[in-house]
């Protein structure tokens, strides 16, 4: 027995030293600095309690920050989980092609987001020469195709749309392949009762599917909680305070912009309030969608 100890340790020390190292120290820290008025570019660093707590509360911008990030959590969770469980169920009804449809529907997650914000950014919702603009003309939509897309008041529902877009691919085959572990059987021996696609999507794959919509939800919220790069990219060279999620200000106020900014102890207890919120709303998310484990 201790030489089965031993070996266990010595197999989980490298893990648990780099753990510790790289990112329960830097957390840490982290949160040490949150106390401090500090640029993070020298050595001075001014204790200054809960006053960076206190600025975050009265940030109009963090604010808007946080708002931008829970609507895309919750708004955008919803569409993208219902776009999620209406492409499974068309690709589950007997069409061919599934597979090559499931590729063409996941490939936005192996596309660079650089790759992918360009594209939205420029070659659809571009004001004169986007496919958005052109293809609303183009079925009579005159005045829809006039719309900015891009301008400061749709920036923020425009480039919610395009996250949609480039994550539902992932819950598509994140369902499908918990879909595919449920017996057949039961959906036959449904039909034979007389039960239509619909109702056996409610009583049989969504009781059995349960865990993996459990592990969905929280994924989907952690990743859009602590979302950066499609923002932060989505608006050219300087990200729009409108499209703001916590993350995008974060680094905003911890390294600046064209104009330096350097205020690192401030962006370390926003990003304080960041692993909270994420905290919270996983913790919350798990007790709402308890429930029985189904065998089968």
């Amino acid at each position: 027995m201790r030489a089965r100890k031993r070996l266990i340790i010595t197999f989980l020390f490298p893990a648990t030293f780099l753990y510790l190292v790289f990112f329960l120290y830097p957390a840490i820290r982290a949160f040490y600095y949150s106390f401090f008025d500090w640029s993070g570019f020298s050595y001075e660093a001014k204790f200054i309690g809960l006053d960076n707590y206190r600025e975050l509360i009265r940030d109009d911008l963090f604010i808007e920050s946080l708002k931008n990030t829970l609507t895309i959590v919750f708004v955008g969770g919803v569409i993208v989980f219902g776009l999620a469980f209406a492409l499974t169920i068309l690709l589950n009804s007997g069409i061919k092609g599934r597979k090559l449809f499931r590729a063409i529907i996941f490939l936005p997650n192996v596309v660079a987001v650089i790759a992918l914000t360009t594209m939205w950014s420029v070659a659809i919702y571009h004001p004169r020469f986007g496919i958005l603009k052109n293809g609303l003309a183009y079925l009579g939509f005159e005045s829809l195709s006039k719309t900015l897309w891009t301008s400061p008041e749709n920036i923020f529902e425009s480039m919610l749309a395009a996250i949609i877009w480039m994550n539902v691919g992932f819950y598509v085959v994140l369902l499908m392949a918990g879909i595919d572990k449920i017996p057949h059987e039961l959906y036959e021996a449904a039909r034979i009762d007389g039960a239509n696609e619909l109702q056996m999507f409610y009583r049989i794959t969504v009781p059995l599917l349960w865990d993996v919509i459990t592990v969905g939800i929280v994924l989907w919220s952690i990743s859009a909680l602590k979302i950066f790069e499609f923002p932060f990219a989505f608006s050219a060279l300087e990200p729009s305070p409108n499209t703001y999620t916590i993350a995008v200000y974060l680094y905003v106020m911890g390294f600046g912009q064209r104009t330096p900014i350097y205020r690192l102890g401030y962006a370390t207890a926003m990003g304080v309030a960041l692993v909270l919120t994420v905290v919270v709303v996983v913790v919350v998310l798990r007790r709402i969608l308890r429930r029985e484990v189904i065998q089968y």
